[in-house]
């Protein structure tokens, strides 16, 4: 069991028929939880209904909230999800929220600095004082999990190429690792060219790509590891790719074989797809019938 962090925004993710609660960083938490690690989620909501309902949802899941700070000003985050034909989704989110607005305290200060991990994405550092404060807990976390996140306009290069400096472990997709790269001017067609690229550049360990319904590549000490995906019926995409990053680290933290790892997060990754929601509950049997069917 190990002690993690995740740090970013809490929000709800609305469809054109429901809403659902949210966050890459919460979702990823949600994870962590379910796998048996002890897990803190660093983040504000605003002083609402909806914000309430998320420390609710929180506490239920059993993730420690003692670090979700309550904002008096700003609304709890909302997202709008546009899902098309496929399942994949577009996002449209609304600016500046309560997530926008963490702030540095003693106890996340503390929380960070005993934590086994700390995992963060690039859309908190979209607001000068959540931002501010990610770089101030970036100097004290022993290991750094960086889980990119591309939504225009709220990224830069600048940004992006801080973090990706101080992380040592660093989740793509396939997209956001050739639009960085190629950013950083370097062009090439081979993902496995621009993860050590990136990996050189950042002087990042470890590096993995996801592909969608094509899986995953795992660059973990200086070996490739690769999962092909599995074959499911996408019902929507949301929160497919925190579950898989949470299901990777559980792993790796713990000491499995990086192949053995990459295989049980794509397994993940596809249940979650094949779901309503970012969240749904997952039985052992069904990633066991995933993964040796």
């Amino acid at each position: 069991m190990k002690n993690i962090v995740c740090f970013g925004e809490v929000l709800w993710d609305v469809f054109p028929t429901h809403k659902k609660i949210g966050g890459a960083p919460l979702n990823v938490a949600v994870r962590l939880q379910s796998l048996e690690n002890n897990v803190t989620i660093i983040s504000r909501v605003g002083n609402d209904e909806a914000g309430n309902k998320i420390v609710d949802f929180i506490t239920e899941q059993g993730v420690n909230k003692q670090n979700i700070q309550v904002d008096e000003k700003l609304e709890t985050g909302k997202v709008k999800v546009m899902l098309n034909e496929k399942g994949s989704a577009s996002y449209a989110i609304e600016f500046p929220r309560a997530w926008d607005d963490i702030q540095l305290t003693e106890d996340s200060k503390k929380t960070t600095q005993k934590a086994d991990a700390f995992i963060f994405g690039s859309l908190v550092a979209r607001g000068d004082n959540s931002r501010n404060t990610l770089y101030e807990l970036l100097k004290l976390a022993k290991y750094k999990i960086f889980d990119v996140n591309l939504r225009a306009p709220y990224y830069t290069t600048e940004v992006l190429e801080y973090l990706m400096n101080e992380a040592d472990f660093i989740k793509f997709n396939d997209d956001e690792i050739f639009e960085i790269a190629k950013t950083l001017n370097f062009k090439s067609q081979s993902i496995e060219q621009n993860i050590k690229f990136i990996a050189e550049h950042t002087n990042t360990k470890s590096i993995c790509v996801t592909k969608g319904r094509h899986g995953a590549i795992l660059y973990y000490n200086d070996d490739f590891y690769y999962n092909s995906g599995y074959q499911i019926i996408v019902v929507d995409t949301v929160g497919a790719g925190d579950s898989f990053l949470a299901s990777l680290i559980n792993k790796l933290l713990k000491g499995v074989l990086p192949q053995i790892s990459i295989d049980f997060a794509c397994a993940i990754g596809a249940i979650v797809a094949s779901s309503q929601g970012a969240n749904p509950k997952i039985e052992r049997e069904a990633i066991e019938k995933m993964i040796y069917a």
